[in-house]
């Protein structure tokens, strides 16, 4: 396609917009994530020379595109939603204005980061809010145990930043900890209990080596017994046990008896941590037992967002300039017509809560707080947070969320969305 435009001189700005068609199975709301690292891959776009060997070996290519290749960066404007927002439907996570080239080649790179980080901080997102029986505060307590059933190294490495964007107070991928100054957090596995002839001496032999950080897996064998093994353990070292961890069974019956073991050997600052299959269902209902587990380690469903695995974003031209003039253009196929035209998105807001949004044009002055926001200016950032800021961030949005949104099962009712009256005359007159 870039190819066809050069040589047809189609070279003028266009704009095109990344939005989630529909909401996907399950879920009431999106977490915008990934917008950082994506607006760095933007910025560092080009092709070297073995891409553009490769692409002449093709023999498709004229070398007067090959040559514009050569010396490409992207020059364009970016406005997004940031990091930590929720977002609903139709509601563009970000817009690019830029020659359409441009525009037209960080398609996939957009949709391929936007898209799967976005689906993993939601996910995450929905952990949190389990944890805190429904408030976002207990992120802390929640660790992405991830990265062995991530859909590899590269994934796992976004799900870490995705969940911390979440809220989430650190994960087992301690490359992902260094790069993003996370909390590394890790006990030991089945194997380690099995390669000592015994579990009791297994816990002493760990115990010895990491005397202050020793969270031991007490469910190789049998878990109370294991619990047993593993205050005696701490007791013969003469250190304060940091925690067990309960990897399988009736956590919550497990999660009682452990408490109660640990309380009577004067272990009341040990904690339980939970692993196995979790998700935000199951921890729901464990909390609203009273199950006294401390930290909840989440792996595979978080990582790959089991039940619900594909955010359905899209990248889509919804305008274009033609002899110095913009014009609105729009997709009309059945059920996956689009809105021509640039567009910005108003949250309203009562008594703190979140109340309803309205997708308008972008030249629109509308009652609420604009969502999308400066990104990227002429290919440089304009839009540079950190981690903390955006965890900050996503904590209030989760607070402003209106109740049923909260719980894991699905609200009663949707969140409303609208368009502004000047897009629903607009898509009137345009049939779709």
């Amino acid at each position: 396609m870039s190819a066809s435009y050069l040589a047809r001189g189609i070279t003028e700005e266009a704009t095109f917009e990344l939005f989630p068609r529909r909401l996907p199975p399950r879920r009431d709301w999106l977490l915008a994530a990934g917008l950082g690292p994506t607006l760095e891959l933007l910025r560092e776009l080009r092709f070297g020379e073995r891409e553009l060997e490769y692409l002449r070996s093709l023999d498709m290519f004229n070398e007067d595109f090959l040559a514009y290749l050569e010396q490409f960066r992207f020059t364009g404007d970016v406005e997004a939603i940031p990091e930590g927002t929720i977002a609903y439907a139709n509601e563009p996570l970000l817009r690019v204005t830029a020659p359409l080239i441009e525009a037209q080649l960080v398609e996939t790179i957009l949709l391929n980061q936007i898209n799967f980080q976005t689906m993993i901080a939601t996910k995450a997102a929905r952990v949190v809010l389990a944890a805190g029986g429904g408030a976002p505060g207990a992120g802390d307590c929640v660790v992405d145990f991830s990265p062995r059933r991530d859909h590899g190294a590269d994934a796992a490495m976004k799900v870490a930043r995705s969940a911390a964007v979440a809220g989430c107070g650190g994960t087992s991928n301690v490359a992902a900890a260094m790069r993003y100054g996370l909390r590394p957090v890790g006990t030991m596995a089945h194997s380690y209990v099995l390669a000592f002839d015994t579990e009791p001496h297994a816990f002493r032999c760990f115990i010895e080596s990491f005397p202050d950080h020793s969270t031991l897996l007490v469910d190789t064998y049998d878990p109370l017994d294991g619990v047993r093994n593993a205050i005696d353990a701490a007791g013969d070292a003469g250190v304060t046990l940091v925690g067990v961890r309960l990897d399988s069974g009736d956590l919550l019956t497990l999660s009682r008896d452990t408490r109660r073991l640990l309380d009577q050997a004067g272990m009341a600052e040990t904690r339980i941590t939970a692993s196995g299959d979790l998700e935000e269902g199951r921890i729901a209902e464990l909390v609203a037992a009273g199950a006294p587990i401390d930290l909840w380690g989440v792996g595979t469903e978080l990582g790959t967002s089991r039940d619900s695995p594909v955010v359905n974003g899209v990248y889509k031209l919804v305008a274009r300039r033609q002899d110095g003039e913009w014009e609105g253009v729009w997709k009309r196929s059945a059920d996956k017509a689009t809105v021509p035209g640039a567009k910005q998105v108003f949250r309203t807001y009562v008594d703190g809560q979140m109340r309803g949004d309205v997708i308008a044009a972008a030249d629109e002055q509308l009652d609420g707080v604009p969502l999308l926001v400066p990104a990227m200016r002429v290919g440089d950032l304009t839009l540079e947070e950190s981690l903390d800021e955006i965890r900050e961030r996503a904590a209030a949005e989760l607070t402003a969320l209106p109740e049923d949104l909260r719980r894991p099962e699905p609200a009663p009712e949707p969140y409303p969305v609208t368009y502004s009256e000047r897009l629903q005359r607009l898509v009137a007159r345009s049939g779709t």
